[in-house]
Protein backbone atom coordinates (compact mmCIF):
# COMPACT_ATOMS: atom_id res chain seq x y z
CA UNK A 1 0.00 0.00 0.00
CA UNK A 2 2.68 2.54 0.73
CA UNK A 3 4.18 1.30 -2.31
CA UNK A 4 1.39 2.49 -4.38
CA UNK A 5 2.32 6.12 -4.29
CA UNK A 6 5.73 6.01 -5.22
CA UNK A 7 5.74 6.16 -8.63
CA UNK A 8 3.02 8.96 -9.46
CA UNK A 9 4.71 11.10 -7.34
CA UNK A 10 8.13 10.26 -8.81
CA UNK A 11 6.88 10.75 -12.08
CA UNK A 12 5.29 14.06 -10.90
CA UNK A 13 8.64 15.42 -9.52
CA UNK A 14 10.51 14.66 -13.09
CA UNK A 15 7.45 15.97 -15.39
CA UNK A 16 6.70 18.96 -13.86
CA UNK A 17 9.63 20.08 -12.05
CA UNK A 18 12.63 18.25 -13.94
CA UNK A 19 14.02 16.67 -11.23
CA UNK A 20 16.73 14.62 -12.46
CA UNK A 21 16.04 10.45 -11.70
CA UNK A 22 19.41 10.36 -9.69
CA UNK A 23 18.95 13.32 -7.17
CA UNK A 24 15.46 11.45 -6.56
CA UNK A 25 17.22 7.96 -6.04
CA UNK A 26 19.88 9.35 -3.73
CA UNK A 27 17.82 11.24 -1.47
CA UNK A 28 15.00 8.40 -0.93
CA UNK A 29 18.18 5.92 -0.02
CA UNK A 30 19.91 8.67 2.02
CA UNK A 31 16.99 9.28 3.95
CA UNK A 32 15.75 5.85 5.08
CA UNK A 33 19.58 4.39 5.68
CA UNK A 34 19.93 7.50 7.62
CA UNK A 35 17.02 7.16 9.60
CA UNK A 36 17.43 3.48 9.76
CA UNK A 37 20.83 3.61 11.14
CA UNK A 38 20.29 6.19 13.58
CA UNK A 39 16.77 4.18 14.98
CA UNK A 40 18.65 1.15 15.10
CA UNK A 41 21.84 2.26 16.88
CA UNK A 42 19.32 3.76 19.73
CA UNK A 43 17.47 0.81 20.59
CA UNK A 44 18.96 -1.96 18.78
CA UNK A 45 22.50 -2.05 18.29
CA UNK A 46 23.07 -5.42 18.54
CA UNK A 47 21.09 -5.63 14.61
CA UNK A 48 24.24 -3.91 13.27
CA UNK A 49 26.54 -6.72 14.03
CA UNK A 50 27.29 -8.98 10.75
CA UNK A 51 29.91 -11.66 10.14
CA UNK A 52 32.64 -10.92 8.01
CA UNK A 53 31.88 -13.63 5.89
CA UNK A 54 29.06 -12.16 4.65
CA UNK A 55 30.34 -9.02 3.89
CA UNK A 56 30.18 -9.55 0.20
CA UNK A 57 26.90 -10.96 0.32
CA UNK A 58 25.29 -7.09 1.39
CA UNK A 59 27.46 -5.56 -1.43
CA UNK A 60 25.95 -7.97 -3.94
CA UNK A 61 22.32 -7.40 -2.74
CA UNK A 62 22.91 -3.64 -2.20
CA UNK A 63 24.32 -3.34 -5.75
CA UNK A 64 23.00 -5.77 -8.17
CA UNK A 65 19.83 -5.53 -5.70
CA UNK A 66 18.48 -2.16 -4.58
CA UNK A 67 20.79 0.04 -6.53
CA UNK A 68 19.78 -1.38 -9.39
CA UNK A 69 16.03 -1.59 -8.78
CA UNK A 70 15.40 1.69 -7.83
CA UNK A 71 17.93 3.45 -10.60
CA UNK A 72 16.44 1.14 -13.45
CA UNK A 73 12.81 1.87 -12.04
CA UNK A 74 12.84 5.66 -11.68
CA UNK A 75 14.30 5.64 -15.28
CA UNK A 76 11.66 3.58 -16.64
CA UNK A 77 9.19 5.98 -14.96
CA UNK A 78 10.99 8.82 -16.83
CA UNK A 79 11.20 7.57 -20.01
CA UNK A 80 8.53 5.13 -20.40
CA UNK A 81 5.54 6.20 -18.09
CA UNK A 82 4.34 4.88 -14.98
CA UNK A 83 1.63 2.55 -16.17
CA UNK A 84 4.17 1.18 -18.11
CA UNK A 85 7.36 0.65 -16.01
CA UNK A 86 4.89 -0.41 -13.19
CA UNK A 87 3.78 -4.02 -16.45
CA UNK A 88 7.51 -4.23 -17.05
CA UNK A 89 8.61 -4.44 -13.18
CA UNK A 90 5.78 -6.85 -12.48
CA UNK A 91 7.17 -9.23 -14.97
CA UNK A 92 9.10 -9.97 -12.10
CA UNK A 93 6.37 -13.02 -10.10
CA UNK A 94 6.92 -14.64 -14.04
CA UNK A 95 10.56 -14.93 -14.03
CA UNK A 96 10.88 -15.97 -10.45
CA UNK A 97 8.86 -18.75 -10.96
CA UNK A 98 10.43 -20.00 -14.15
CA UNK A 99 13.63 -19.27 -12.02
CA UNK A 100 12.43 -21.83 -9.61
CA UNK A 101 10.90 -24.49 -12.62
CA UNK A 102 14.54 -24.16 -13.41
CA UNK A 103 15.77 -24.84 -10.72
CA UNK A 104 13.88 -28.32 -10.81
CA UNK A 105 11.41 -26.88 -7.25
CA UNK A 106 7.70 -27.98 -7.28
CA UNK A 107 5.67 -24.68 -8.34
CA UNK A 108 2.17 -25.28 -7.26
CA UNK A 109 -0.86 -24.75 -9.36
CA UNK A 110 -2.34 -21.70 -7.10
CA UNK A 111 0.85 -19.67 -8.04
CA UNK A 112 0.95 -20.57 -11.40
CA UNK A 113 -2.33 -19.39 -11.55
CA UNK A 114 -1.49 -16.27 -9.47
CA UNK A 115 1.06 -15.40 -11.35
CA UNK A 116 -1.26 -15.47 -14.34
CA UNK A 117 -3.61 -13.56 -12.89
CA UNK A 118 -1.32 -10.68 -11.36
CA UNK A 119 0.34 -9.98 -14.75
CA UNK A 120 -3.32 -9.88 -16.44
CA UNK A 121 -4.87 -7.75 -13.64
CA UNK A 122 -1.97 -5.36 -13.84
CA UNK A 123 -2.10 -4.82 -17.76
CA UNK A 124 -5.79 -4.34 -17.48
CA UNK A 125 -4.75 -1.71 -14.52
CA UNK A 126 -2.21 0.49 -16.26
CA UNK A 127 -4.40 1.34 -19.24
CA UNK A 128 -3.24 2.93 -22.27
CA UNK A 129 0.86 3.09 -22.57
CA UNK A 130 1.64 6.68 -22.06
CA UNK A 131 2.95 8.56 -24.87
CA UNK A 132 6.46 9.08 -24.01
CA UNK A 133 6.65 5.63 -24.63
CA UNK A 134 6.62 6.28 -27.68
CA UNK A 135 9.53 8.11 -28.10
CA UNK A 136 11.74 6.30 -25.86
CA UNK A 137 15.14 4.30 -27.32
CA UNK A 138 15.98 1.45 -27.32
CA UNK A 139 18.32 1.89 -24.17
CA UNK A 140 15.10 3.12 -22.23
CA UNK A 141 13.32 -0.04 -22.69
CA UNK A 142 16.64 -2.09 -22.02
CA UNK A 143 16.38 -0.44 -18.37
CA UNK A 144 12.98 -1.06 -18.26
CA UNK A 145 13.17 -4.66 -18.55
CA UNK A 146 16.23 -4.61 -16.13
CA UNK A 147 14.50 -3.36 -13.30
CA UNK A 148 12.05 -7.03 -13.77
CA UNK A 149 14.81 -8.69 -13.70
CA UNK A 150 16.71 -6.49 -10.75
CA UNK A 151 13.71 -6.47 -8.85
CA UNK A 152 13.63 -10.59 -8.97
CA UNK A 153 17.64 -11.34 -7.87
CA UNK A 154 16.65 -8.62 -4.81
CA UNK A 155 13.48 -10.80 -3.74
CA UNK A 156 15.18 -14.08 -4.57
CA UNK A 157 18.63 -13.21 -2.82
CA UNK A 158 17.30 -11.31 0.37
CA UNK A 159 15.24 -14.10 1.10
CA UNK A 160 18.96 -15.87 1.77
CA UNK A 161 19.96 -13.29 4.12
CA UNK A 162 16.71 -13.11 5.96
CA UNK A 163 17.16 -16.78 7.02
CA UNK A 164 20.15 -15.48 8.95
CA UNK A 165 19.69 -11.92 9.91
CA UNK A 166 16.27 -10.19 11.17
CA UNK A 167 15.24 -8.13 8.33
CA UNK A 168 16.08 -4.46 9.67
CA UNK A 169 19.38 -5.92 9.22
CA UNK A 170 19.41 -7.08 5.90
CA UNK A 171 17.60 -3.75 5.23
CA UNK A 172 19.76 -1.12 6.67
CA UNK A 173 23.34 -2.73 5.19
CA UNK A 174 21.38 -3.24 1.54
CA UNK A 175 20.14 0.74 1.66
CA UNK A 176 23.77 1.14 2.94
CA UNK A 177 25.58 -0.17 -0.01
CA UNK A 178 22.89 1.00 -2.51
CA UNK A 179 22.88 4.80 -0.94
CA UNK A 180 27.06 4.33 -0.92
CA UNK A 181 27.31 3.84 -4.98
CA UNK A 182 24.49 6.47 -5.85
CA UNK A 183 25.86 9.15 -3.92
CA UNK A 184 29.14 8.93 -6.01
CA UNK A 185 26.52 9.42 -9.61
CA UNK A 186 24.77 12.15 -7.60
CA UNK A 187 26.94 13.69 -4.44
CA UNK A 188 24.46 14.63 -1.57
CA UNK A 189 26.11 18.35 -1.42
CA UNK A 190 25.15 18.51 -5.61
CA UNK A 191 22.11 18.24 -4.49
CA UNK A 192 21.80 20.69 -1.85
CA UNK A 193 23.59 22.87 -4.16
CA UNK A 194 20.96 22.15 -7.06
CA UNK A 195 18.60 25.14 -5.92
CA UNK A 196 15.95 22.46 -5.11
CA UNK A 197 12.44 24.03 -3.78
CA UNK A 198 10.51 23.26 -0.30
CA UNK A 199 8.37 21.62 -2.20
CA UNK A 200 11.08 19.08 -3.93
CA UNK A 201 12.62 18.25 -0.83
CA UNK A 202 9.40 17.44 0.82
CA UNK A 203 8.50 15.33 -2.35
CA UNK A 204 12.25 13.80 -0.93
CA UNK A 205 11.31 13.06 2.30
CA UNK A 206 8.36 11.49 1.46
CA UNK A 207 9.91 9.31 -0.78
CA UNK A 208 12.74 8.22 1.39
CA UNK A 209 10.12 7.68 4.27
CA UNK A 210 7.01 6.54 2.94
CA UNK A 211 7.93 5.11 -0.05
CA UNK A 212 11.28 3.22 0.91
CA UNK A 213 11.76 2.94 4.27
CA UNK A 214 8.02 1.56 5.61
CA UNK A 215 7.14 -0.32 2.32
CA UNK A 216 10.34 -2.19 2.73
CA UNK A 217 10.69 -2.56 6.30
CA UNK A 218 7.34 -4.50 5.63
CA UNK A 219 8.10 -6.20 2.71
CA UNK A 220 11.51 -7.78 4.31
CA UNK A 221 9.03 -8.88 7.06
CA UNK A 222 6.18 -10.56 5.12
CA UNK A 223 9.01 -12.25 2.48
CA UNK A 224 10.55 -13.99 6.00
CA UNK A 225 7.47 -15.71 6.18
CA UNK A 226 6.96 -16.12 2.38
CA UNK A 227 8.46 -17.68 -0.75
CA UNK A 228 9.72 -15.37 -3.14
CA UNK A 229 6.99 -16.02 -5.79
CA UNK A 230 4.73 -15.60 -3.26
CA UNK A 231 6.16 -12.37 -1.63
CA UNK A 232 6.42 -10.77 -5.25
CA UNK A 233 2.86 -11.70 -6.22
CA UNK A 234 1.74 -9.73 -3.03
CA UNK A 235 3.62 -6.77 -4.19
CA UNK A 236 1.44 -6.53 -7.59
CA UNK A 237 -1.15 -4.88 -5.08
CA UNK A 238 1.27 -2.07 -5.62
CA UNK A 239 -0.70 -0.73 -8.80
CA UNK A 240 -4.24 -1.29 -7.24
CA UNK A 241 -3.64 0.70 -4.63
CA UNK A 242 -2.29 3.56 -6.90
CA UNK A 243 -4.79 3.39 -9.50
CA UNK A 244 -7.69 3.32 -6.33
CA UNK A 245 -6.02 6.09 -4.73
CA UNK A 246 -6.03 7.69 -7.90
CA UNK A 247 -9.23 7.73 -8.53
CA UNK A 248 -10.58 8.75 -4.61
CA UNK A 249 -7.71 11.73 -4.73
CA UNK A 250 -7.73 12.73 -8.16
CA UNK A 251 -11.34 12.36 -9.43
CA UNK A 252 -9.65 10.02 -11.92
CA UNK A 253 -12.76 7.24 -12.50
CA UNK A 254 -12.12 3.53 -13.07
CA UNK A 255 -12.83 2.11 -16.63
CA UNK A 256 -14.74 -1.29 -16.35
CA UNK A 257 -11.26 -3.23 -17.44
CA UNK A 258 -9.47 -1.23 -14.90
CA UNK A 259 -11.96 -2.78 -12.40
CA UNK A 260 -11.69 -6.59 -13.96
CA UNK A 261 -7.96 -5.99 -13.11
CA UNK A 262 -7.81 -5.01 -9.52
CA UNK A 263 -10.10 -7.93 -8.88
CA UNK A 264 -7.84 -10.02 -10.46
CA UNK A 265 -4.95 -8.95 -8.80
CA UNK A 266 -6.64 -10.03 -5.62
CA UNK A 267 -7.39 -12.80 -6.36
CA UNK A 268 -4.10 -13.25 -6.91
CA UNK A 269 -2.56 -12.07 -4.15
CA UNK A 270 -5.17 -14.64 -1.99
CA UNK A 271 -4.53 -17.63 -4.35
CA UNK A 272 -0.34 -17.03 -3.65
CA UNK A 273 -0.90 -17.17 0.28
CA UNK A 274 -2.51 -20.65 0.21
CA UNK A 275 -1.29 -23.27 1.32
CA UNK A 276 -1.71 -26.76 0.96
CA UNK A 277 -3.94 -28.34 3.90
CA UNK A 278 -2.20 -30.60 6.29
CA UNK A 279 -2.91 -34.20 6.63
CA UNK A 280 -3.39 -35.38 10.14
CA UNK A 281 -2.50 -38.58 11.31
CA UNK A 282 -6.17 -40.10 11.49
CA UNK A 283 -5.99 -39.05 8.08
CA UNK A 284 -3.44 -40.55 6.96
CA UNK A 285 -3.99 -43.79 8.63
CA UNK A 286 -7.22 -44.27 6.48
CA UNK A 287 -5.38 -42.98 2.82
Amino acid sequence: MFWGGSATLARFMFRDYAVPVRHAVEMRLLIAVTLLGVWLAWKRPEALRIERRDTLYFIVLGLVGMAAVQGTYYHAIATLGVGLAILIQYLAPSLIVVFDLLRGRRVLSSTLAGVIGALIGTGLLVGDVDRVALHARPLDWAVGFGAALAFAFYIVFSKRGLSRYRPETVLFYTFLVAAAFWAFIAPPWRIAAAGHGPGIWAGFAALGVLNTLVPFSLFYAGLRHLTPSQASIMATLEPVVAVLAAAVFLAEGLRPLQWIGAALVLAAAVLATRRRPEILPAQAERG
